[in-house]
């Protein structure tokens, strides 16, 4: 049974404060609901700060197709609802380094030719558009706090008795949401929780009894400081892979400065490593690969005179990557008035919009409609029913901490 609309008096949290959470606060706050986003770090401490931005409304296939469209169209009103500067639309190329050739980018003044691949293409700078995300569903009464969720509680569902009573323990085990445990021991309590933890949402298989496959993808990512040649004259580049193992993917922004990733010599981080105790545990300690950034340095250079200089913010993060490929979107099985949006990959940014929007529509009206999202839902990874122990409440709690 899944859960109804929300009530007027129900409380929501939201675990997590990348642009999943951001968004979803930001739509549900236009729905008149007034969130608490609760956020280990800080806003968009991971690759919501941290991610190159590319947008592309044609570039999804089989059930993404509507999230690549409707979204795409979503980020230029948010751009001008919000005011995020760094957003625009730019054409891409395809690019291939180590040899000369022409180029419509007239700053691929090295080894590289380059054909258009794409003209209706844009990017936006990710750490601005979390944060003026998050900043307006504050400005309409979500709050945020930084703190350590270590759980859920919950307590047996009730349906309503047949008789007319006020209801009775549901049959079948199924539970419903009361409280988000914090690591000190406060709960606060709520009718709905989202979890929205990108590759940490993995924590929510100790949470709920269920299974969230979740690989984090940590890869380095490289900016060069400002050209106003690239500021006037713009494209992403999209380039083959090279001799030092780079397949080079560049973007650049409004004041001029290059972003790259696709550096190679990604790190698959399995469950474990990104539990309590994992060297992959929190935002904080997740560190750029020096030799990768040498590599696609060197590749860089090649291509264009701008790179001479070297990079000037090294850094790394991590995509949220299930096994299918497909984002985990929609109600936990089993746990009345708990939420998953998460394992968006490499194209986090793009759907954060339509995301929120969906997750809004799924609490508040209790199904999404703008895009289907039953592909998505959390129970296609579940194991029987018969094959579980009961589920989890306050007292069964399991220290995995966000």
């Amino acid at each position: 049974m899944g859960s109804p609309p929300l009530g007027a008096e129900e409380r929501v949290v939201i675990v997590g404060g990348g642009i999943v959470g951001a968004s979803t606060a930001y739509h549900l706050a236009l729905r008149g609901v007034k969130p608490i986003v609760i956020e280990r770090s800080n806003v968009a401490a991971a690759a919501s700060g941290k991610a190159g931005g590319f947008l592309a409304g044609g570039w999804g296939s089989g059930p993404t197709v509507p999230m690549h469209e409707i979204s795409f169209d979503m980020h230029e009103k948010l751009a001008e609802t919000l005011g995020v500067t760094s957003y625009r639309k730019i054409p891409t190329l395809s690019v291939n380094g180590g040899r000369g050739g022409s180029s419509p980018a007239a700053w691929l003044d090295g080894k590289a030719s380059g054909s258009l691949m794409d003209s209706d293409t844009a990017q936006v700078t990710p750490l601005e558009l979390t944060t003026k995300l998050m900043d307006a569903a504050k400005e309409k009464g979500a709050e945020v706090r930084i703190a350590t969720v270590s759980g859920v509680s919950s307590s047996p569902a009730e349906v309503a008795d047949l008789d007319g009573g006020a209801g009775k323990e549901e049959d079948g085990g199924e539970r419903r949401v009361t409280a988000v445990v914090l690591e000190d021991g406060e709960e606060i309590a709520c009718d709905r929780v989202v979890v929205a933890m990108g590759p940490w949402s993995c924590l929510a298989e100790e949470w709920f009894d269920i299974a969230v496959p979740m690989q984090g993808i940590k890869s380095t990512s490289i900016v060069f400081k400002g050209s106003q040649q690239v500021a006037d004259d713009p494209y992403a580049l999209f380039c083959a892979e090279d001799r030092n193992g780079c397949h080079l993917e560049v973007y650049p922004r409004p004041n001029g400065e290059m972003y790259l990733c696709g550096l190679g010599g990604s790190d698959y981080v399995d469950p474990p490593r990104l539990k309590a105790g994992g060297d992959c545990d929190k935002p904080e300690v997740i560190q750029p690969d020096p030799s990768r950034v040498t590599a696609a340095t060197n590749s860089f250079k090649g291509m264009t005179s701008i790179g001479n200089e070297g990079p000037t913010v090294t850094q790394a993060c991590m995509r949220p990557c299930p096994p299918d490929g497909l984002p985990i979107m929609g109600e936990v099985p089993g746990v009345r008035g708990a939420y998953i949006s998460a394992g968006h990959n490499c194209w986090g940014i793009l759907w954060g919009p339509v995301t929120g929007l969906l997750m809004s529509e799924l609490l508040v009206d209790g199904k999404a409609t703008t895009v289907n999202i039953g592909p998505f839902s959390p129970s296609r990874f579940q194991r029987k029913a018969s094959s579980r122990g009961r589920r989890k409440g306050a007292s069964d709690l399991v220290g995995e901490q966000w």
